[in-house]
């Protein structure tokens, strides 16, 4: 019991210190010491360095080159003008009209692109300040218009999206990033469409209301067409993002010849464990090269380009690599096993359901999608996927389910992300959480259930 009030207790305090802004990199041992010394008093030294830094060692080695990769994809597609020119010409073709699907749209072909939503968020929102004002759209809707685009149907659902999110459970399952791709197609258009539907209502009921773009003090950037890549040059990259991954996870790499990763030099792993990473490797570094190589012109300096999105990388990956080690910390303890139990207990012939809640739950407390996700599937990826194998589901269900799960309390207030893209756009919790909260939480646990509905009902597909 007492082991059980520790977890409890612990876990309480990382959401709570975290909601106040203190940095995981500190927090996260401090409270997985805490619940070691509440349930059995140590060893603090040997459980730091021999089973928290080692777990985030081993996420490190696993997923830094996807963070790095990334980061630095961002970073080019930033400083070249490829995102804005992308994010500007879409929002060009559809109006101030369509305020919102715009700049939704635009979120959400950079997002599934590989572009990093941070700098998703700051290269749209000076565009969709300026649509929505010209709209007479309530500013206070920008935030939820991004967050849609950015944290939702690119993030966990659509099949084939580089986010770390979709690349985490390959590990696990031996799956692709393009799992169960019918079933994310279905989950993506439910928080797409759903979450548009919302938005557009609020606007109409705001419109209707007499309230306008509101009074806000803003220095916003004029756009200007020169010095940047035009529309096909800038979505070049992102086209090579999906089809190099496409191509290598479905055709190239399952056709090769890889019984050599069974040598214990190369880690005695199976290819699937490792096939949906390397495929997402070679995309991303092939995007990185069709921006040196095609739009050099464009960029100041790719040397400065290159560093700055190396060192952007080493943060986030260091965040959630920290949370992974607390939740090793906490498997670690004698109590775990209660609570083990209890949540795989939880609907014993669907182990989809309880994977979804504790995937959930974990997010919710970290205010992570990818560390609930990761602290999840360390502690019970093979439980669930010995259980799948018992029942004859396939996995790639699991994976389709898990990383959906992996977008839905991570949207609590706390969360990162939505402290981030709320301090870029100028807005408040007070003001804007509500919409937030509906597009990135309730939608997407709506688009969760009908796919655990359906992949109960007629499998994965």
């Amino acid at each position: 019991m007492l082991g059980t009030i520790a977890i409890v207790l612990s876990l309480a305090g990382l959401m709570f210190f975290a909601y106040r802004g203190w940095n995981v990199l500190v927090l996260a041992p401090i409270m997985a010491a805490f619940a070691v010394l509440l349930a059995q008093g140590g060893p603090l030294l040997a459980t730091y360095t021999q089973i928290f830094m080692s777990s985030l060692g081993r996420y490190v080695v696993l997923f830094f080159p996807i963070f790095m990769l990334g980061a630095i994809f961002g970073k080019l597609m930033a400083d070249s003008g490829s995102s804005t020119t992308i994010a500007h010409t879409i929002v060009q073709r559809l109006g101030a009209r369509h305020a919102i699907a715009a700049v939704t749209l635009a979120c959400g072909v950079l997002t599934y692109g590989g572009v990093s939503l941070f700098v998703v968020a700051f290269a749209i929102y000076p565009i969709a300040a300026a649509l929505f004002r010209e709209a007479g759209v309530p500013k206070r809707l920008i935030a939820a218009a991004i967050a849609l685009g950015s944290f939702t149907f690119t993030m966990t659902a659509f099949p084939g999206t580089p986010a770390i999110q979709n690349a985490i459970p390959t590990r696990f399952f031996g799956t692709t990033t393009f799992a169960a791709p019918g079933l994310g197609i279905i989950a993506g258009c439910i928080m797409l469409f759903g979450g548009l539907a919302w938005l557009q209502a609020r606007a109409r009921r705001a419109q209707a209301a007499g309230e306008g773009y509101g009074v806000h003090e803003e220095n916003l950037p004029e756009f200007e067409d020169s010095g940047r890549p035009g529309f096909a040059l800038a979505m070049l990259p992102i086209v090579t993002v999906i089809g190099l991954n496409a191509l290598f996870s479905l055709v190239i790499f399952p056709e090769m010849e890889l019984a050599y990763l069974s040598e214990q030099v190369y880690g005695n792993v199976a290819p699937s464990a490792v096939i949906g990473t390397w495929a997402l490797i070679v995309a991303l570094v092939g995007a990185i090269l069709s921006v040196l190589l095609l739009q050099r012109r464009y960029l100041r300096s790719p040397q400065k380009t290159l560093n700055e999105g190396t060192m952007g990388s080493l943060l986030p990956i260091f965040n959630t690599a920290s949370e992974v080690g607390y939740g090793a910390v906490i498997a670690s303890l004698a109590a775990f096993t209660v609570v083990r139990d209890a949540v795989v207990s939880i609907a014993p012939g669907t182990p989809a359901i309880s994977l979804a809640i504790a995937v959930n739950a974990l997010a919710g407390i970290t205010g992570s999608a990818s560390g609930g996700l990761s602290i999840a599937l360390d502690t019970l990826g093979s439980t669930y996927m010995a259980r799948a194998a018992e029942l004859g589901i396939n996995p790639e269900l699991l994976h389709r389910i898990a990383t959906l799960s992996s977008g839905g309390f991570d949207s609590l207030p706390h969360n990162g992300a939505v402290i981030s893209l709320l301090t870029i756009t100028g807005l408040t919790h007070r003001t804007s959480y509500g919409d937030i909260f509906m597009v990135n939480l309730v939608i997407p646990v709506l688009a969760l259930i009908t796919v655990i509905v359906l992949g109960s009902t007629f499998g994965s597909f």
